[in-house]
């Protein structure tokens, strides 16, 4: 597959160089700063590319791994830069690719797709799912059926670990869009059932979501 470069999709959400105020994590606690999800999309990459991606935990766990407390305030956005322009166009076509694939093969399961808004932020943001920040890496918020990714993300991949072609970027988005699908279908409500009622099989479940979300990434 090749890409060109072409205008923002209109499924994007440009907040980038907003501030979101002081708030709780992502799911409503403490705010652990990289879940399963993003240690997931990690394992994969670093299976797929031979490049220890993991090494990226160190710096986003942070100390003791915790986000902000309530009551502190969320660091000062730094400005967009003319440079991610090029990223924005890339994660705008793999976006429209991914849902257009989708919007042709979910029929088939007996379920219509309805595209997802992929949120572009800087630092810190708001989401359906409550606030989080740029350390959590990519995430998909299925109260509001949103993507949310802070490009800082994708330049840290390039920048300390060289990833090859666009291939990381482009998986690490259709990861998150396989979250959608599974919310489309409502495999995620049923697995989040299955963890209330099966405490005990919480973290197992929650690792078949996430490994099934690699596989609707493979379908892409």
């Amino acid at each position: 597959m090749r890409w060109t470069p072409g205008g923002p999709s209109d499924d994007l959400e440009d907040r980038r160089g907003e501030r979101a105020g002081p708030g709780r994590g992502v799911g409503g606690g403490s705010g652990i700063r990289i879940g399963i999800g993003g240690i997931a999309v990690l394992f994969v990459l670093s299976m797929l590319t031979g490049q220890n991606f993991l090494a990226l935990l160190g710096p986003l766990l942070g100390d003791g791994g915790t986000g902000y407390d309530n009551g502190s305030e969320a660091p000062a956005a730094r400005p967009a830069s003319p440079a991610d322009d090029q990223m924005v166009q890339f994660v705008s076509f793999v976006l429209d690719d991914a849902q257009d694939v989708w919007t042709k093969l979910l029929p088939a399961t007996g379920h219509e797709y309805r595209h997802a808004k992929l949120v572009l932020f800087t630092d810190t943001v708001r989401s359906g799912c409550g606030f989080a920040e740029s350390a959590m890496g990519p995430f998909y918020c299925p109260a509001d059926e949103k993507v949310y990714v802070d490009l800082g993300f994708y330049q840290e991949l390039r920048r300390r670990f060289g990833a090859p072609g666009d291939f990381a970027q482009a998986y690490v988005l259709a990861h998150e869009i396989g979250h959608h699908v599974q919310q489309i279908m409502g495999i995620s409500t049923k697995v989040h059932q299955l963890q209330q009622t099966n405490p005990d099989q919480a973290n197992p479940l929650s690792v078949r979501l996430e490994l099934q979300a690699d596989c609707l990434a493979g379908v892409w």
